[in-house]
């Protein structure tokens, strides 16, 4: 169990990463609408831009709702 959480948080992590390489940071509209209950706990106040929003979900990985991780380590592909 610990061992696939591992690999999750791997594969979510490589995920952002990737998506902090799109043109101007852009996070694709379903992500948005997918994490924006996260964004508004978890990381309200954050500026947009520079790919603070992606860190701040790093930042707070296990309070990420499942939905929104998935989200996440989708934007990878």
């Amino acid at each position: 169990m610990r061992r696939s959480m591992s690999l999750l948080l791997i594969a979510i992590f490589a995920g952002v990463t990737s998506a902090q390489a799109l043109p101007g940071n852009q996070i694709p509209n379903d992500v948005k609408e997918r994490c924006k209950a996260d964004y508004a706990k978890l990381c309200n106040g954050v500026m947009p831009g520079g790919g603070r929003i992606l860190a701040c979900f790093q930042a707070h990985i296990d309070e990420v709702s499942p939905d929104c991780r998935d989200a996440l380590s989708k934007m990878k592909n």
